[in-house]
Protein backbone atom coordinates (compact mmCIF):
# COMPACT_ATOMS: atom_id res chain seq x y z
CA UNK A 1 0.00 0.00 0.00
CA UNK A 2 1.49 3.31 -0.99
CA UNK A 3 0.98 6.75 0.50
CA UNK A 4 -1.58 7.86 -2.10
CA UNK A 5 -3.77 4.80 -1.55
CA UNK A 6 -3.64 5.36 2.20
CA UNK A 7 -4.65 9.02 1.90
CA UNK A 8 -7.44 8.51 -0.64
CA UNK A 9 -8.71 5.23 0.77
CA UNK A 10 -8.63 3.56 -2.64
CA UNK A 11 -7.12 0.46 -1.05
CA UNK A 12 -10.16 0.23 1.24
CA UNK A 13 -12.53 0.64 -1.69
CA UNK A 14 -10.79 -2.13 -3.59
CA UNK A 15 -10.84 -4.40 -0.54
CA UNK A 16 -14.52 -3.61 0.12
CA UNK A 17 -15.44 -4.52 -3.48
CA UNK A 18 -13.60 -7.82 -3.02
CA UNK A 19 -15.63 -8.51 0.13
CA UNK A 20 -18.89 -7.79 -1.68
CA UNK A 21 -17.91 -10.03 -4.61
CA UNK A 22 -17.14 -12.84 -2.19
CA UNK A 23 -20.42 -12.26 -0.34
CA UNK A 24 -22.44 -12.50 -3.57
CA UNK A 25 -21.38 -16.15 -3.85
CA UNK A 26 -22.94 -16.97 -0.46
CA UNK A 27 -26.42 -18.50 -0.06
CA UNK A 28 -29.27 -16.08 0.66
CA UNK A 29 -29.42 -16.62 4.43
CA UNK A 30 -25.66 -16.14 4.68
CA UNK A 31 -25.84 -12.94 2.62
CA UNK A 32 -28.49 -11.49 4.93
CA UNK A 33 -26.30 -12.43 7.91
CA UNK A 34 -23.37 -10.68 6.19
CA UNK A 35 -25.44 -7.50 5.85
CA UNK A 36 -26.35 -7.67 9.55
CA UNK A 37 -22.72 -8.26 10.52
CA UNK A 38 -21.64 -5.18 8.56
CA UNK A 39 -24.36 -3.09 10.19
CA UNK A 40 -23.53 -4.25 13.71
CA UNK A 41 -19.75 -3.84 13.32
CA UNK A 42 -19.91 -0.30 11.92
CA UNK A 43 -20.19 1.41 15.34
CA UNK A 44 -16.86 -0.16 16.35
CA UNK A 45 -15.06 1.42 13.41
CA UNK A 46 -12.48 4.14 13.65
CA UNK A 47 -12.72 7.20 11.41
CA UNK A 48 -11.48 5.41 8.30
CA UNK A 49 -12.76 1.91 8.93
CA UNK A 50 -9.32 0.37 8.54
CA UNK A 51 -9.53 -1.34 11.90
CA UNK A 52 -12.56 -3.35 10.75
CA UNK A 53 -11.10 -4.74 7.54
CA UNK A 54 -9.32 -7.72 9.16
CA UNK A 55 -12.39 -8.41 11.32
CA UNK A 56 -14.71 -8.30 8.31
CA UNK A 57 -12.33 -10.51 6.34
CA UNK A 58 -12.34 -13.08 9.13
CA UNK A 59 -16.14 -12.96 9.50
CA UNK A 60 -16.64 -13.38 5.77
CA UNK A 61 -14.15 -16.24 5.74
CA UNK A 62 -16.12 -17.92 8.52
CA UNK A 63 -19.34 -17.51 6.53
CA UNK A 64 -17.73 -18.88 3.37
CA UNK A 65 -16.27 -21.90 5.15
CA UNK A 66 -19.43 -22.82 7.01
CA UNK A 67 -21.58 -22.30 3.91
CA UNK A 68 -19.35 -24.68 1.97
CA UNK A 69 -19.70 -27.22 4.81
CA UNK A 70 -23.50 -26.89 4.53
CA UNK A 71 -24.02 -25.69 8.10
CA UNK A 72 -27.07 -23.71 9.13
CA UNK A 73 -26.39 -19.99 9.68
CA UNK A 74 -28.09 -20.09 13.11
CA UNK A 75 -25.76 -22.90 14.20
CA UNK A 76 -22.79 -20.77 13.19
CA UNK A 77 -23.73 -17.31 14.51
CA UNK A 78 -26.47 -18.11 16.99
CA UNK A 79 -29.60 -16.04 17.35
CA UNK A 80 -27.92 -12.81 18.50
CA UNK A 81 -25.80 -11.41 15.67
CA UNK A 82 -25.24 -8.17 17.60
CA UNK A 83 -23.58 -10.09 20.45
CA UNK A 84 -21.51 -12.05 17.92
CA UNK A 85 -20.30 -8.77 16.41
CA UNK A 86 -19.56 -7.29 19.83
CA UNK A 87 -17.42 -10.32 20.58
CA UNK A 88 -15.61 -9.93 17.26
CA UNK A 89 -14.95 -6.26 17.95
CA UNK A 90 -13.34 -6.95 21.30
CA UNK A 91 -16.03 -8.20 23.59
CA UNK A 92 -19.00 -6.67 25.28
CA UNK A 93 -18.18 -3.16 26.35
CA UNK A 94 -15.75 -2.59 23.50
CA UNK A 95 -15.33 1.09 22.77
CA UNK A 96 -17.35 2.37 19.82
CA UNK A 97 -16.73 5.59 17.93
CA UNK A 98 -19.31 7.29 20.16
CA UNK A 99 -17.37 6.31 23.26
CA UNK A 100 -14.14 7.68 21.78
CA UNK A 101 -15.82 10.94 20.75
CA UNK A 102 -17.45 11.29 24.18
CA UNK A 103 -14.08 10.81 25.91
CA UNK A 104 -12.43 13.33 23.60
CA UNK A 105 -15.22 15.88 24.17
CA UNK A 106 -15.01 15.43 27.95
CA UNK A 107 -11.23 15.84 27.84
CA UNK A 108 -11.52 19.04 25.77
CA UNK A 109 -14.22 20.51 28.04
CA UNK A 110 -12.16 19.69 31.14
CA UNK A 111 -9.12 21.37 29.60
CA UNK A 112 -11.11 24.50 28.73
CA UNK A 113 -12.64 24.65 32.21
CA UNK A 114 -9.18 24.31 33.74
CA UNK A 115 -7.98 27.22 31.58
CA UNK A 116 -10.91 29.37 32.74
CA UNK A 117 -10.11 28.57 36.38
CA UNK A 118 -6.49 29.73 36.03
Amino acid sequence: MNFWETITGSDLTREWKTFETRAEALPDDYRSAWEKIKAHLTPYSDFTGRNLMPILDGALGLLEETASDGQNIHDVLGDDIAAFCAALAGGEGARSYRDRWRKQLNRNVARKLAQLGD
